[in-house]
């Protein structure tokens, strides 16, 4: 209410009610590793506290994180208000299911990288800032899944670009070097395009938060260029995800860094660039993602087929990695092509086994390179009957990665299938099972010539031993993998609560606007 010293009712603009204390989870992930980042930015003279602090830290965001999916769970999608100003003029942090799903996720496959980093980060690497780095970008991770507004989106997205480049460079090899750049370059062009698309839908909305998009776009007139806009953004997401054709940055640019940066990178990066096709694609501009259906499915059957073929291709086992993560946004992108709360759902748990697995595998490849004394293809072998554990921990990620049951890939592919044959899409039904069975050649003849064949003549085997505690971070990520693999439920409930969300969102704008206030 206007008081007699001031004119103007602030009671309009701003929150008079403290928010429950729950809804604090909203903002904790990201306010815990921007500070936790500045703090071992301050440490960096004292490089044995860093590991130790960032790991700690990223335990405790794995806690907040599960503390926030119960608090949607019970309550929907909830809001937090920066400055207190009321939508849509401040700055707000959404969660909903799909945000709180991939932040735990998120934050699970950081902790376990942040374990292996122990043994493979050295002192100079320390030095140079990876551990605040890690922090950092986990806060550009935690702060996409978790931003209201597509401004904040925006910043978030250059928040990870930051530290995701201070992580390629740290050590300044040639080839560190030479990906970095071909990373950045493409990645700079993505974020200008998404830069320009914002700046085009402020333009047409008057508005950047997602709830108030939602809402005005069926007030918008027929000359609105809103295909346009969602072409835009379409493009710029795909660069970020690594879809066909622009996704030739990936792999020439993650087997350069240190193996636990590529996990990093593998299970995360790429799916934020699917997370946000999600967000704008499906809840901001739904009629116009049906219209470029079809182009979507064309691109999403390219990305699997030619990211499977380029697996089949490589002899060297990081690049091969870095193919079988663009074959899996292609299978992501089947369900942002169809119709619907069915295909929407597979994707979302295809994002989920893809974080887990993804980054196994590459902690696992990164063990076992270093086991053989060499990361070529080639040069290994043996590696059965010389490393029991970590052989049978890479052999169940390759049939998980490739869709085989009951591991965790089977079933969100199961999903997309179900959905692609439902909506009359029989062919886009058959590349997803054509690009499964390519994987499968892929890995199998990865697994036979590496692990299974004797050492031969031209294999290298002088690396290093592999200690127990190595073999932990990619136990545990294995486990996880396989839990969902074989007791599913609990992660397809919630994704089909998330996709029905994002579909109908009028849960979500009630949470930005108020029980009141109808889409």
């Amino acid at each position: 209410m206007a008081s007699p010293a001031s004119p103007i009712d602030l009671s309009l603009a701003v929150v008079t009610e403290a928010p429950d204390a729950a809804d604090w989870l909203v903002v904790l992930p990201v306010a815990l590793c921007i500070g936790t980042g500045a703090l071992l930015t301050m440490l960096r003279s004292r490089p044995a506290l860093q590991g130790i602090i960032a790991l700690a830290t990223l335990g405790i965001l794995v806690l907040v994180n599960a503390g926030l999916i119960a608090h949607v769970s019970a309550s929907g999608p909830v809001t937090m208000m920066m400055g207190r100003w009321l939508p849509p003029f401040g700055i707000a942090f959404t969660v909903d299911m799909m945000g709180a799903l991939f932040s735990l996720t998120a934050s699970v496959v950081a902790f376990a990288c942040a374990l292996y980093s122990l043994g493979d980060i050295n002192e100079k690497g320390r030095r140079h800032g990876f551990y605040p780095f890690l922090l950092l970008l986990m806060a550009g991770v935690s702060g996409a899944f978790l931003a209201g507004d597509i401004f904040n989106l925006y910043v978030w997205f250059e928040v990870l670009l930051i530290s995701s480049f201070g992580l390629l460079v740290i050590g300044s090899e040639h080839r560190q070097i030479d990906g970095a750049v071909k990373y950045g370059f493409l990645n700079l062009v993505a974020t200008t395009l998404f830069l320009i698309a914002t700046g085009y839908l402020y333009g047409i909305f008057g508005t950047l938060n997602m709830a108030d998009i939602v809402r005005k776009v069926p007030t918008l007139p027929d000359s609105a260029p809103l295909m346009t806009l969602v072409a835009l953004y379409l493009f710029a997401f795909g660069m970020k995800a690594a879809a066909f054709p622009v996704n030739f940055w990936l792999p020439a640019s993650y087997h350069t860094p240190r193996i636990v940066v590529s996990a990093l990178f593998a299970g995360l990066l790429t799916k934020v660039g699917v997370y946000a096709l999600l967000r704008t694609g499906v809840m901001l501009f739904p009629a116009e993602r049906e219209s470029l259906s079809t182009v979507i499915a064309v691109v999403a059957a390219f990305t699997m087929l030619t990211g499977a073929l380029g697996a089949l291709a490589q002899a060297d086992m990081r690049r091969l990695l870095g193919y079988l993560v663009i074959s899996g946004i292609g299978a992501m992108l089947v369900g942002l092509s169809l119709s619907g709360a069915d295909g929407v759902a597979g994707t979302i748990v295809y994002g989920v086994h893809s974080m887990l697995v993804m980054s196994a595998l590459y902690l696992a490849i990164g063990l076992s390179g270093r086991h053989a004394g060499s990361f070529a293809i080639a040069e290994a072998g043996g590696l059965w009957q010389r490393h029991l554990p970590l052989s049978a921990l890479t052999l169940i990620l390759f049939f998980s990665v490739s869709g085989l049951p009951p591991f965790s890939g089977f079933w969100p592919k199961l999903m997309l299938v179900k959905a692609a044959l439902a909506q009359g899409a029989g062919w886009l039904a058959a590349a997803l099972l054509v690009s499964g069975f390519l994987t499968t050649i892929a890995t199998g003849r990865f697994f036979l010539i590496a692990y299974w064949r004797p050492t031969g003549e031209r294999a290298v085997g002088t690396g290093e031993t592999v200690s127990p505690a190595a073999l932990l971070p990619v136990a545990a990520l294995t486990l996880a993998s396989i839990l969902v693999g074989l007791y599913p439920e609990p992660l397809i409930a919630a994704a089909k609560t998330a996709a029905e969300g994002l579909t109908a969102p009028s849960t979500y704008i009630q949470s930005v606007f108020g029980a009141e206030v109808k889409p």
